[in-house]
Parts: structure tokens; sequence; C-alpha cells
């Protein structure tokens, strides 16, 4: 049976999963009802080092760079519209048996693709959860529903897997940010010029 989490809960991943090492880290979200206008959330994970930042461009996952130097992360394939079905709108495939020992946490997040210019933020997003499922056999593991006023960002960090020795734990983040996409690369280290 999976976990539901609230904000700040962190649950550890292996104490009732004995022998994990993939996972499916899935994202998903409905954006308001609003004819003729798109949509378009975007799921990325940033592998961060003791400083909580990347070691470098390559520990950041998103659609333009769908792998992690160590190959430990594999990006989502990009959903342009969000709600389309009653899955997973993105998922983010993680090994944690590949992550390089450098890595101590690695930040899951969402942002709005062009959200300046058409005016979105998350205030227009319902049903955000994030979700973390066993790979090996499709098993859902924790939840973490999204709930909150994000009215004013247009990026929210959801949540983060946590290395705690040999085992990994989740934490439930649900923290909302500004300045989207590159505001997050700003803050977790990546070189945007």
């Amino acid at each position: 049976m999976a976990v539901n989490l609230e904000k700040g809960s962190t649950v550890s991943l292996s104490k009732e999963n004995a022998g994990l090492t993939k996972v499916v880290v899935g994202l998903g979200w409905n954006p308001s009802e609003t004819p003729g206008v798109d949509f378009d959330l975007d799921a990325s994970a940033f592998l961060l080092n003791d400083n909580g930042r990347v070691s470098s461009d390559g520990d950041f996952v998103f659609y333009g760079n769908k792998f992690s130097s160590d190959g430990a992360v594999e990006g989502a394939e990009d959903d342009l519209t969000g709600g389309s079905s009653d899955g997973d709108d993105e998922e983010i495939n993680v090994d944690l048996t590949k992550v390089s020992a450098q890595v101590n946490r690695i930040a899951f997040t969402a942002t709005i693709h062009e959200a300046t210019s058409r005016g979105q933020n998350f205030g227009q997003v319902s049903d955000a959860y994030i979700r973390v499922v066993d790979a090996s056999n499709g098993s859902e593991i924790l939840r973490y529903d999204l709930s909150g006023d994000f009215a004013r960002n247009d990026a929210v960090h959801f949540g983060e897997l946590v290395r705690n020795g040999n085992t990994w734990d989740f934490r439930a983040v649900g923290e909302g940010k500004s300045n989207g996409l590159f505001g997050l690369c700003r803050e977790f280290g990546v070189n945007v010029g």
C-alpha cells in the first residue's frame, strides 16, 4: 500500500521495499480549462551535491538533456498538454545503483513553459502530484498530492530523493518558485550564462 505524504515529511524507500534499485518518479497535473490556450508543464531533475548544487551541467535533466552524466537519471518525454490521461503526465526514471557518489539529493521540479508570455502560473493548475513507483513491478511506493496557493509561481520544487548512507529516502517539498526553469537553474548551480 502506498504512503501518502504531507509537505515536509520524509519516508524511507528501502524500509518496505528491500532490494529497491530502480524507481519511476511520476508527475501529474491538470491545467485550467481555457479553450485555445496551450498549457505546457515540464518535469526536470537536478542531481545535487553536498552544497545543494549540481557538480556539472550534466547533472541537470530536462527536455533538452534526457540523461544525467552518470547515466542514472533518464528524463521524461515532454507532454505538451498535461491532464491528457488518468496516469502520470511526465515520468523520470532513476537507477539508484548508478547515481554518482557525489550526489546526495535529486530534486524534482515542474515548470510552466513560456509562463510569462502566456500569463500562466501554478495557481491555474489543479490535482498536481508526485509519486514514486518501483520500476520492477509498477507498484506505487508513495504519493504526495501538492496543495497550496501557487498563484505567483511558475515553477514548483515537488520533492526529492535523499541519499541516507546506502539507502534512499523521499522528502515532500512542495515549494513554489519564481523565474521558471531559469530561476531553478540558477538556484541549483546550472550554468545559464
